[in-house]
């Protein structure tokens, strides 16, 4: 299925595709172009607020631009490898039997999943502004993002499948 059907999909049950994804076998190049692709968006999602920021402050855009640039698409593949690792083990200690692939399969598909939410979130942020529609649809794409990414650990520990 493609990745766009499988987002909408997601929407509806989070466990059937993170368990079709985890029954397609372990593909590392998979789990880091889930990484990489939601890391792009949510760099894109920061454009608006970015471009408003500068232009309110009055200053120059394209640093503001770098330093996000560099934060979500280097720094934040990294610590997202390491959070998911850290899922996994406290899934162990709880009795999860799965592995470090699954662990980063549900995080890194939770975020990619939530990427339509952290766009609209980039848009009220750019043209709205910090209001309470901005505290709105930041609510729900933290409440969304939850949802699959315990979903999807769930489903990865419990079925113990690489």
């Amino acid at each position: 299925m493609s990745a766009v059907r499988d987002i909408v999909a997601t929407y509806r049950g989070p466990r059937a595709v993170v368990g079709r994804l985890l029954e397609q076998g372990q593909r590392e190049d998979r789990a880091l172009a889930f990484v990489m692709a939601a890391c792009v968006l949510v760099f894109v999602s920061q454009w608006p607020k970015l471009a408003r920021d500068a232009y309110l402050s009055g200053q120059e855009l394209n640093p503001l631009l770098g330093g996000s640039l560099l934060g979500w698409v280097i720094i934040a593949p990294l610590a997202l490898y390491l959070i998911a690792g850290l899922s996994h083990v406290v899934a162990r200690l709880f009795g999860g039997k799965g592995t470090f692939y699954g662990a980063r399969i549900a995080l890194f598909w939770a975020l990619l999943a939530t990427s339509p939410l952290l766009l609209l979130h980039g848009l009220v942020a750019g043209f709205v502004g910090p209001g309470v529609q901005l505290t709105v649809v930041g609510t729900l794409w933290c409440a969304v993002f939850l949802w699959f990414w315990i979903a999807g650990l769930t489903t990865a520990e419990r079925r113990g499948v690489a």
